[in-house]
């Protein structure tokens, strides 16, 4: 957006001005000194949006980016807030809600914004609401006209098309005609249905406000050329920043690598950078080689990536230092990176289920980020040819005007199986409008169930909820028929009655059902199974021995219970049935299991499903009374109890699964579980050794990326800090939280224990060379005939921790074997180094010496 005039410095505060506003035409003009007093004038687009919204009809805005949609929500909740109503604003991602918020914060105030999502929420009565879409589509099934929603601002709309969550985009649309809509998406298609729709359900005038030229043009070119020399190009052509778009995370790493030999920076752009970094902590593998490559000028910015390694290059961008990003299609969502290039390598992608030419939706999507609104006058967007006609061109170019040479030339062609594209697919994605967007209406019965409590008519709300949208008239008549087969078996269940006409629930739902861990009452169940008395230490099974349910360790299986609610993490379990099968092929060949036998029995092999069957069972149970369940799947797995029962550090346990692009998901999947496992978990199931458990993996958690952890404590109390570092700050000591502390220093003693019961000499001797282990192993061997791992090994009572020379830097540690016979005379002791502690941000452990009493 164009600046204002020089000179224009006093900040209008908006909510003030806009509550003091007695007429529509008032709002506006409040709205324009507020935004002309930051520096913004509006363009056409913006004006036209905002005069509507003050007039109260419906905005359907589908302008390119870097048209400033943002402010015209900004439009949208002012003129909410000066009519008094409740507003409240959606998208796709939490990240996006969540900086959503933080902005929103910073212009009307904390106690004006709120945010509810299925993990916590900050003052939720506030008159503005930042949540994702799924959040306000339950609220709209739950409560339907009379619920407290007088405006809905959608972000990222074009998600009403997608197959699992379009429901949610929908659903508002449909039930909640008192309320004022504004649906905003750079790539939305004909939506013409959808406004007359809305027209009808409303009442309210609804202006498609779309086709709007682009503030910054696009200049589009497709080349030939290897990429290193279009880059070169760009480069010196001042076309930075350049983001290279790829559609694979491996990719991304790859190309930022191979192009690390190329001169990005000047030693002076260099210097700037290493000082904007300053004492960032690059921790992990990834990490080292992500602080290579930014010290170059080069970033690397997807989904599998950690958030603060993320966060890093996404401020390093946004101070101009970064010339060279390499990437996914993912920046396309809503992210704030400025970007004068971008280039788009491939015009095909895997999307899940096969591979495909880019749809125009996701072409212009990418493409939209380039050009930088009051920084570029023109975005580029360049397209790269296939591989094989790269090479064919310059085969060419090689064979220069000799007809001879050129017909030797064999023109390379297109893998077998690959999805080709050529200059045709660019010519055409250019010109192409957004596909039309699909509606995606689902029924599943914790829709139905909302449905149901709202009470009132339930048969009409619910045949108006089936008949009446957006489907065509086949797939309404499917939806009737899931609606009527979810009824019987909830009325089966004996959930739902009908007497007399009346249809109602015979329980009553708590205030975030099918918001928060849909399967926590399973959960809750499953946990009262459990004998948490008993710690037997026998390996995850169905029954341990006495009749007590579970694998004798309490607080594990309740960790295997929690994870079992969980979604998968599906790059990392298979890395785990990789590793297990790898490991069962091994054992198979040296019991000397033929061929084919081997590959039948490996069939059977999977990644660690602790409690499997024992849960299965549960689950069947349970939903037998509770059949809603059915609507989520149940997944038994071990990602937090294989990490603890290895004592892996995070790089360890990234290591040893070779997950380190995906470290940003393993990361995700703790954080969800130290969330799950703190808020399903009541207190009276809570044992010392289970929240041993739970504060070690906070801690865990808060090490590699603190915010992950301690995000809702900033959200709680959001301070805006204009002297704020660059980059997010290192976590807190590692012995702030003792307790946690302490764990990981049990785990590391448990580590070596576990190690000797594997007779694993290499894995000791590295861990401690100055020990000789494999000595002492031999003598603990002629004494005993095994070293003993299950829960009573484990148990804080076999590990004394002597901290009374704290003081001299270290702690002094002894782990007691726990052998067969329970003599209990073999220690292993050794120091803590409590400043290299802190330094690593994990417990620094080092034997000094193995012995028997």
């Amino acid at each position: 957006m164009p600046a204002a005039p020089v000179g224009q410095t006093r900040q209008v505060d908006l909510l003030t001005a806009v509550r003091a506003a007695s007429a529509p035409d008032d709002v506006y003009d409040a709205f324009v000194a507020w935004a002309e007093s930051r520096g913004l004038s509006l363009y056409p687009a913006q004006d036209e949006a905002a005069i509507e919204l003050v007039s109260g009809a419906n905005v359907i805005l589908s302008t390119p980016t870097g048209t400033g949609k943002s402010l015209v929500a900004i439009a949208a909740h002012a003129a909410s807030l000066a009519r008094g109503g409740r507003t409240y604003y959606t998208a796709p991602i939490k990240a996006l809600v969540s900086e959503k918020f933080f902005a929103l914060v910073e212009i009307f105030g904390a106690e004006s914004v709120g945010m509810v999502t299925g993990d916590s929420s900050v003052n939720p009565d506030a008159p503005i609401i930042c949540c994702t879409a799924e959040i306000l589509a339950n609220v709209a099934l739950r409560q339907g006209v009379d619920a407290d929603v007088d405006q809905v601002v959608m972000d990222e709309f074009h998600f009403y098309g997608d197959p699992d969550r379009g429901w949610a985009w929908q659903v508002p649309l449909l039930l909640l005609p008192r309320a004022q809509f504004l649906l905003m998406s750079a790539t939305l298609g004909d939506v013409s249905d959808i406004a007359a729709d809305l027209r009808r359900r409303t009442g309210r005038e609804t202006a498609l406000v779309t086709g709007v030229e682009r503030p910054v043009p696009l200049h589009f070119s497709y080349e030939r050329r290897p990429v290193h020399e279009v880059l070169t190009m760009l480069l010196d052509e001042r076309q930075a920043p350049v983001y290279l778009v790829h559609f694979a995370q491996a990719a991304a790493l790859e190309r930022a690598q191979a192009l690390a030999s190329v001169k990005i920076t000047t030693r002076e752009q260099r210097d700037e950078i290493a000082e904007a970094i300053g004492g960032f902590r690059f921790t992990t593998s990834f990490g080292k080689t992500l602080s290579r490559l930014v010290r170059a000028g080069i970033g690397v910015h997807h989904a599998g990536m950690l958030p603060r390694y993320r966060r890093l290059v996404e401020t390093l961008a946004q101070r101009g230092l970064l010339r060279v990003i390499c990437g996914t299609d993912t920046l396309g969502v809503g992210i704030n990176v400025p970007i004068r290039t971008v280039v788009i390598t491939a015009l095909s992608k895997y999307d899940g289920t096969r591979m495909r030419q880019l749809s125009a939706r996701e072409f212009h999507q990418v493409a939209g980020r380039a050009g930088r609104a009051g920084y570029d006058t023109a975005g580029t967007v360049v397209v790269m040819a296939p591989e094989w006609e790269i090479e064919n061109t310059a085969a060419l170019a090689k064979a220069g005007d000799d007809p001879a040479k050129r017909k030797k030339i064999v023109r390379k062609k297109a893998p077998t199986g690959v999805v080709n594209w050529g200059e045709g697919s660019y010519e055409r994605l250019i010109d192409a409008v957004p596909e039309p967007l699909t509606p995606q209406l689902q029924l599943s019965a914790a829709m139905l169930i909302n449905v149901i409590g709202r009470g009132g008519d339930v048969l009409a709300n619910v045949r108006s909820l089936v008949f009446d949208n957006h489907e065509p008239r086949a797939r309404r008549y499917a939806l009737a028929r899931r609606a009527i087969a979810i009824f019987r078996t909830l009325r089966d269940a004996g959930i739902v009655t009908s007497e007399g006409g009346s249809i109602r629930l015979t329980v009553d739902l708590q205030p975030n059902f099918a918001l928060n861990q849909p399967l926590s009452p399973f959960a809750l169940a499953a946990i009262e199974l459990l004998d948490r008395d008993v710690e037997l230490g026998r390996g995850p099974g169905a029954e341990a021995p006495g009749g007590s349910i579970g694998s004798g360790h309490y607080a594990l299986d309740v960790v295997s219970i929690i994870e079992a609610t969980l979604d998968d993490p599906r790059a990392i379990l298979s890395q785990q049935e990789y590793r297990a099968r790898g490991e069962a092929v091994g054992a198979m060949k040296r019991d000397g299991i033929e061929y084919d036998e081997r590959m039948a029995l490996l069939e059977e092999v999977s990644y660690p499903k602790p409690l499997a069957e024992l849960l299965v069972q549960s689950f069947e149970v349970f939903a037998s009374s509770q059949p809603w369940v059915r609507d989520f799947e149940l997944s038994p797995k071990s990602v937090v109890r294989d990490m603890f029962e290895r004592a892996l550090s995070f790089g360890e346990f990234v290591a040893l699964y070779q997950l380190g692009r995906s470290e940003g998901l393993v990361l995700r999947y703790l954080s969800d579980a130290y969330r799950a496992i703190r808020q399903t978990v009541p207190a009276d199931a809570r044992t010392d050794e289970l929240m041993d458990v739970i504060e070690w993996l906070g801690e865990l958690v808060r090490q590699v990326d603190s915010s992950l952890v301690d995000e809702w404590a900033t959200l709680v109390n959001p301070v805006a800090d204009p002297e704020a570092p660059v980059v997010p700050p290192a976590p807190p000591s590692v012995l702030t939280n003792r307790r946690a502390f302490t764990v990981l220093v049990r785990n590391e003693l448990f580590r070596r224990v576990r190690l000797a019961a594997l007779q694993d000499d290499d894995a000791l001797a590295e861990l401690d060379p100055g020990v000789e282990w494999s000595e002492a192993m031999d003598r603990y061997y002629d004494d005993h005939d095994e070293i003993l791992t299950g829960g009573p090994a484990r148990s804080p009572r076999l590990c004394v921790i002597d901290d009374s020379t704290a003081a001299d830097g270290i702690w002094r540690v002894e782990q007691t074997i726990d052998d067969p016979a329970g003599d209990h005379d073999w220690r292993i002791r050794a120091e803590v180094d409590l400043a290299a502690s802190v330094e690593e941000g994990a417990a620094v452990v080092r034997v000094t010496e193995v012995v028997r009493l």
